[in-house]
């Protein structure tokens, strides 16, 4: 299709949840669904916001006349959380990661962040409304296809999550309500289809760049909103994954091509992407009608000296790449892993084991090891991967050995003298034995048995250097 002929617009709205405590009160954002025990049931209706209306999807949502049911866990939700005690101050640390994102946006700060209330009563928020604050405007990223403009940089509060629905019901968990979410919106000026899944991976290579960021389905949302010449904006919600964007943005082009040719209006609406990449109605496009100040949490003043702005994901490649002569693939893997902090350590302390083997240690053994011995070493921290570097670093134990030694510490059954690297004269000693007892063996084949026998007891390259020393 020619999307600049059919008038096409789209821009895209992107909700990150942070990792740190809720928003508004001092417990763990931690999503589970064990144990609840914490239950009640509320009714909720639409509040006129300053306009002195009331919003035509809040309106929508209570003519569903439903009541809801809540559940959820002590560990993880208050009485903030269930709409019985007043909001906290807002969460500092959330606040800041805000800014460090919009400032990596190239977006203006606000002089003071004022938090609003979002009517929202399809019973997502107890309240039946949702917190909201603008923090920066007039950002923009750059693409393939030029600058995007980011139009806002929003902080606010996760929903409750939906578990159960009938006619008369709707059942929500307590737990994820209130986990503090950045929210991006940029302007209308994607070009096509591919450009948007773009600005997407963009805007999420900046997320992650600030190690601060949930990891995980259901932690990051992206909605877009499409129109054509004719058309109208209709905004799709309920993408999980980047792969499906482009082509929920075509069959939503298509839908609205084929009304306007029919001579039929295209209906302003939230619809929701379906699996097979079509669309289907959600509710009418919520307005400003839903806005009103929030009464119960005192401004913040926030200042551009107090924020430091991480290093971008693609930059930190870049220099991976420049500075450390990582390949192109491996630098930028690191760059996006949470293990880029230990790296940047370890090659700063380890100056006798190449940065190269210490990005592939960390970023690819894992899974290396996980298919070949279907041994879990995830939960490895920094400081057991600490531990084997300074082993490797100061000679106690070879390269070869180290994917071994992984595995024992995953299993609990590290003990380096299994591990401890022969002498000269005994390596020497080891390898005259094995060549004797292959003798008439062709050379390769027998630093392949020796290398075979000996792997993890000495290094590689003084094993092939002792071989060819007796074989001359």
């Amino acid at each position: 299709m020619d999307y600049e002929k059919l008038g096409f617009k789209c821009g895209i709205e992107i909700h990150q949840q942070l990792e740190t405590h809720k928003l508004f009160c001092e417990c763990p954002s931690i999503v589970h669904d064990k144990d609840p025990d914490v239950y009640f049931i509320r009714r909720l209706r639409a509040a006129a916001g300053e306009t002195g209306e009331i919003d035509a999807a809040a309106a929508h949502e209570q003519a569903e006349g439903k009541y809801y049911l809540y559940e959820g866990c002590s560990t993880s939700s208050c009485l903030v959380e269930m709409d019985e005690e007043p909001p906290h101050p807002v969460n500092k640390d959330a606040l800041e990661i805000a800014v460090q994102i919009a400032m990596m946006l190239n977006a203006k700060l606000v002089d003071e962040v004022q938090v609003m209330r979002k009517t929202v009563v399809d019973g997502s928020n107890v309240s039946g409304f949702q917190r909201t604050a603008l923090i920066a405007q007039d950002g923009y990223v750059e693409t393939s296809k030029g600058k995007v403009k980011v139009d806002s940089v929003c902080l606010e509060e996760e929903a409750a999550k939906r578990v159960e629905e009938s006619n008369e019901f709707v059942k929500f968990r307590l737990d994820r309500l209130g986990v503090p979410l950045v929210e991006i919106a940029t302007d209308a000026s994607i070009k096509d289809p591919e450009h948007a899944k773009e600005v997407a991976e963009k805007i999420g290579l900046v997320l992650r760049s600030t190690g601060k960021v949930k990891r995980g389905i259901g932690t990051i949302r992206q909605d877009v909103n499409i129109s054509i010449k004719k058309g109208n904006r209709i905004e799709i919600k309920g993408f999980q994954e980047l792969k499906s964007m482009p082509r929920v943005i075509d069959y939503e082009v298509k839908r609205q091509k084929e009304l306007v040719e029919a001579g039929k209006e295209v209906t302003k609406e939230v619809r929701k992407a379906e699996a097979d990449g079509k669309t289907s109605f959600l509710r009418p496009m919520p307005g400003a009608a839903r806005m009103y100040p929030e009464t119960d949490v005192v401004p913040e003043k926030i200042f551009y000296k107090d924020y430091d702005i991480p290093e971008l994901i693609e930059e930190k490649a870049q220099r991976y790449e420049k500075e450390l002569k990582l390949g192109n693939d491996l630098a930028l893997k690191l760059a996006k892993s949470n293990k880029a902090v230990w790296f940047d350590k370890f090659v700063k302390v380890f100056k006798n084991v190449k940065p190269a083997f210490i990005a592939e240690t960390l970023v690819s053994s894992s899974k290396e090891i996980k298919r070949k011995f279907s041994v879990d070493v995830v939960n490895l921290t920094d400081k057991e991967y600490e531990e084997i570097f300074r082993y490797l670093d100061s000679g106690k134990i070879s390269k070869e050995s180290v994917m071994n030694v992984l595995i024992d510490y995953a299993k609990g059954e590290f003990r380096i003298e299994k591990y401890a690297l022969m002498g000269e004269d005994e390596l020497e000693a080891e390898v005259k034995k094995i060549l004797d007892e292959n003798k008439g063996a062709p050379a390769n084949a027998l630093i392949g048995k020796v290398m075979g026998q000996l792997r993890g007891k000495a290094d590689g390259k003084k094993i092939v250097e002792i071989v060819k020393k007796l074989t001359e």
